[in-house]
């Protein structure tokens, strides 16, 4: 009686855990994700942002499912989503863009999820409070601020050696002097570019000249002040006696190619590029030092700093989807997480997650962050896309000596967002 007794207990508890899969799918359909992420392929965040979208699907499993939809292309992407927004869809459940004076815009639109009544405690409080008041607009907080950066000016050292260059430039004239030993030496410069949407690493230049002269507020003034046509100025004869000969057109890929390949001593980027596996396997790797743009005008101790890029989401009324993309973006938020991709990458963020970098490369940056007084953004954050297209589309007519400086950054006021 007992055995059968036993027997009978043993078969309902093997039926009744056969059930609770079924019985889970019948109360809650899993729920799909999707996120067109730029941070695929080489990008040095890739490797991370993989693991933590496998990690939070795995612990999720049956109830939340992340997909990635790869976006190789910044340029691209940077387009698509901008002309979603404007077409009143949303790229992805979950998407990034650069907050500028045009995306901005897009914070009036009820697409965008509100974060401001779910970004609470210490979710908040891990965040740079600087960076949630830049990217809260009319009380309303339609995007999370996320990776952040300096943009110094980097030196290949084993090239300015060669060269007989003994110091890092410090004002222009030294910079002048310095490039003009690297020609002697038979050495390119630097590395400029004018092609992409955004004419990348010369819009930085541009950008560290326009400070330099006007300090920080100087994005204020109307395109056509002459601290932008001096800029203009200066960037034209970077271009023409100390660049690449591609570089009217050239692409990041041919400009940040120049610097890799050893070819070219100076340029300019971000800390992401840091973790590139590529430049880790430069032979100079270890001679690369970045410093704050050499000086023109009076504002010393000056850097631009940006918001990278900041996560969005899509409103939706299903309370079920709104938590999932909640969770989802804690966990791409979490200190551990921010960690990850700050040791892996190389990149900076703005959420606090008490990283040290040992890396001797990713130290610099976190040092020259600290060592600058004054910070100012750069002309793609301050001005808006369509101006930042416009910089880039006429910055190859104005080397060609097509266009006067003059004439270049009326042509540039005319696209300013304001």
């Amino acid at each position: 009686m007992k055995d059968r007794l036993l027997r009978r207990i043993i078969v309902l508890a093997v039926l009744a855990l056969l059930l609770v899969p079924a019985f889970a799918g019948a109360q809650g359909k899993e729920i799909v994700l999707k996120w067109p992420s730029i941070w695929v392929g080489k990008d040095s965040k890739a490797p991370a942002i993989a693991q933590i979208v496998e990690s939070f699907n795995k612990a999720n499993a049956g109830r939340i499912r992340m997909e990635i939809e790869p976006q190789p292309d910044y340029n691209a992407y940077e387009q698509k989503a901008r002309t979603s927004l404007a077409a009143r869809q949303v790229p992805g459940d979950v998407f990034t863009f650069n907050l500028n004076a045009t995306t901005r815009e897009f914070y009036d639109s009820p697409l965008l999820m509100d974060f401001t009544k779910y970004l609470t405690g210490e979710w908040k409080a891990s965040f740079d409070q600087g960076a949630i008041a830049q990217s809260t607009l009319n009380r309303k907080l339609k995007s999370l601020p996320y990776e952040t950066a300096i943009l110094p000016i980097w030196y290949n050292t084993d090239l300015l050696k060669k060269a007989g260059v003994t110091s890092i430039p410090g004002t222009l004239p030294e910079l002048w002097a310095a490039m003009d030993k690297l020609k002697a030496a038979g050495v390119m410069p630097m590395s400029q570019m004018s092609g992409d949407t955004n004419a990348w690493t010369s819009m930085l230049w541009f950008s560290h000249l326009a400070v330099s002269q006007g300090g920080a507020n100087v994005w204020d003034k109307p395109f056509t002040d002459k601290v932008f046509v001096e800029s203009a100025k200066i960037l034209k004869r970077m271009f023409v006696e100390y660049s690449t000969p591609d570089a009217v057109g050239a692409g990041a890929g041919v400009s940040g190619g120049h610097f890799l390949a050893g070819r070219t001593a100076i340029f300019s980027n971000g800390p992401w590029y840091t973790g590139r596996a590529d430049l880790r396997a430069t032979p100079f790797f270890t001679s690369i030092v970045v410093a704050a743009a050499p000086v023109v005008g009076a504002n010393r101790n000056m850097m631009i700093s940006i918001l990278q890029s900041n996560v969005a989401a899509g409103e939706t009324k299903e309370s079920a989807r709104r938590d999932a993309i909640l969770e989802f973006l804690r966990a791409l938020t979490s200190r551990e997480n921010i960690a990850l991709l700050q040791s892996t990458s190389g990149a900076m963020f703005a959420i606090d997650s008490g990283y040290l970098p040992l890396d001797p490369l990713q130290k610099q940056f976190y040092d020259l962050a600290a060592k600058s007084k004054v910070l100012s953004t750069s002309l793609q954050i301050a001005l808006g896309a369509e101006a930042t297209l416009e910089f880039a589309q006429q910055l190859g007519a104005l080397v060609l000596d097509k266009i006067t400086p003059e004439e270049f950054c009326a042509l540039v006021e005319k696209k300013v967002d304001r």
